[in-house]
């Protein structure tokens, strides 16, 4: 047993969020988190809301709440939906905890001991329509880089290039869309990344595992232009983590905060504490490599926009404290679902969200279709055709039709208990075959978070049921052999629970009903086929289970393609 530290990169507190996101790092996590635990791991699953900076402010003010209520209550919101696809966290935290504020400043404090952390008097932008500086993701304007014209005063989330917002053509306000904007003098502490670039660059290119779209964005900041630059680790805003170290304000720091993205990432950690005081459990062995966390693998999940912070900055922050914290291990990166045409757009409500999603269809529905089409090697796109297809074809008439003619077959010929009678002989032994060779198959991708290619060899392993079945016919050979029919159907019986077994990480639920239906807490993994197929003895008591996938109607499609067409209501 070995044991894995997971994250999914946090999402914005700032509303709910929709399938291009949770596609993006809390599903694929999700997945490879379930399928450590069922090889009998021992897994550490994190995330939490990240609740500071402009955004939370913003939307706080807009839904006429203080600025902690409307994060507290966001937090609710979006755990529950999280629990309604199935997200298995161990917890679940909040970045404004009292852990991560603590945690955030001692990390400052380290960094500032290690010589990483300068001060610098600056130009930044001030709106004066909206009577404050702006941060540098609520500035807009025209890539200098590639032209792209909604680009932040942070990054150009088309090329990735790193920006400040004064190399923005024509910026302007997001706040109040105001091109009066004009440079005023402000200090802010800066953390000085070029000096970790060697120490940065050489633990990168150890990591020659790690997919090229993680390593090429990585080295794409390390190197383009005039490489790592420093990068402001504070902001003039009220909410957030105080620029302060032992309870006392930082000096010439009063009412500024931790930019968002320091204190951020640094909530993975907090988050494991949050966890600990909760539980009782020891959070160090995860994080601290004095503490035990030295045979821990850690695994993080993340669109690509959220790369270079995470290849970059947080571990300039770790590696810079030259304290034994436990680096990432692998990084896990996705590239961007598209949809129907276009673009998910939370402000203009195009496309779906995860709300409205759980309000169509049960979680297994999405979690199948966004985990198979994961945008891995490049973009992928969301359509409601698609989407029907693989729906229909795959779980209801793959999975669920085996599902269902086996279990009621046996019910009518032989009653509600797995059947005596027969041998298996050449057919049997084949299909044995086949299905121990996929299932390998299907182990090394998941071990490899090969998701789609996952994906696919599950689904072989159900279509390969189905080819036996159809082959064989227990429907037909009953009427001559009901002997040889009912070790046919007594092999199909323990099928249905080695594919509940292997389908969970993907359709959780679908898996549990499988379970249920077979009466057996049984989830042991099916490292030896043909004993796992004997698993359910002959007499053992099933349960028709209900049907596992009902089929997306025509009308269903056309109507939710023409309602999440347009915006959000």
């Amino acid at each position: 047993m070995a044991r894995h530290l997971i994250t999914s990169a946090i999402p914005y507190i700032n509303g709910i969020k929709h399938l291009g996101n949770l596609v993006g790092s809390q599903l694929p996590a999700d997945l490879y988190a379930r399928y450590l635990r069922a090889r009998g791991h021992e897994v550490l699953f994190l995330c939490a809301t990240d609740e500071h900076g402009t955004p939370a402010e913003l939307a706080a003010a807009k839904a006429g709440q203080p600025v902690d209520a409307y994060c507290a209550e966001m937090h609710a919101v979006q755990a529950e939906i999280a629990r309604g696809f199935a997200l298995s966290f161990d917890h679940f935290g909040r970045s404004s905890s009292a852990e991560n504020r603590v945690l955030t400043q001692a990390f400052a404090k380290r960094l500032a001991e290690e010589g990483l952390i300068r001060e610098v008097v600056e130009q930044q932008m001030y709106s004066v329509a909206d009577g404050r500086f702006l941060p540098d993701r609520y500035i807009e304007g025209t890539c200098p880089n590639c032209g792209f014209e909604s680009a932040r005063g942070d990054q150009c989330d088309n090329c990735t290039k790193q920006l400040d917002p004064v190399d923005l053509i024509n910026p302007r306000s997001t706040v109040s869309g105001s091109t009066d904007l004009e440079l005023r003098e402000t200090k802010h502490l800066y953390l000085r990344q070029s000096e970790m670039k060697g120490k940065l660059s050489e633990w990168i290119e150890s990591k020659s595992d790690w997919p090229v779209l993680t390593t090429s964005i990585a080295k794409k900041w390390l190197n383009d232009g005039d490489g790592l630059q420093d990068r402001g680790i504070t902001r003039d805003l009220k909410w957030g983590v105080p620029a302060q170290f032992d309870g006392a304000p930082w000096a010439g720091m009063d009412g500024k905060v931790f930019y968002v993205w320091f204190d951020a990432p640094i909530e993975y950690i907090a988050c494991a504490q949050e966890w600990a005081a909760a539980t009782g459990n020891d959070w160090e062995r995860w994080w601290r490599t004095d503490k035990g966390a030295d045979d821990v693998t850690y695994t993080q999940f993340m669109g690509k926009d959220n790369v270079p912070f995470h290849t970059l900055s947080f571990p300039a922050t770790i590696l810079g404290s030259n304290e034994p914290w436990k680096l990432v291990d692998y990084i896990k990166s996705f590239n961007y679902l598209n949809y129907d045409g276009g673009q998910f757009s939370t402000s203009r409500g195009r496309g779906v969200f995860m709300d409205q999603a759980l309000s169509l269809l049960p979680a297994d529905y999405w979690r199948w279709w966004l985990l198979s089409h994961a945008p891995e090697s490049s973009d992928s796109e969301f359509t409601w055709e698609n989407f029907q297809q693989s729906a229909n074809k795959d779980l209801a008439d793959v999975l669920g039709n085996l599902v269902s003619r086996v279990t009621k077959f046996c019910r009518s010929k032989f009653g509600e208990v797995v059947p005596e009678g027969g041998t298996w002989g050449a057919a049997e032994d084949a299909l044995i075959a086949d299905i121990e060779t996929r299932l390998r198959a299907y182990e090394g991708y998941m071990q490899a978070m090969d998701v789609r290619k996952a994906a696919i060899e599950l689904r072989s392993i159900w279509v390969a049921g189905n080819e036996y079945l159809q082959a064989s016919a227990p429907w037909t050979v009953v009427k001559t052999d009901p002997a040889q029919a009912a070790a046919q159907i007594r092999l199909a019986l323990n099928l249905i629970r080695v594919y509940a077994v292997i389908s969970q990480p993907f359709i959780p639920a679908a898996a549990e009903s499988m379970m249920a239906g077979m009466k057996t807490d049984d989830w042991s993994w099916p490292t030896d086929l043909r004993a796992a197929l004997n698993a359910l003895p002959v007499g053992h008591a099933f349960e028709v289970p209900e049907v596992l996938f009902r089929k997306i109607t025509d009308d269903e499609r056309v109507e939710w393609q023409e309602r999440f067409a347009g915006v959000r209501g």
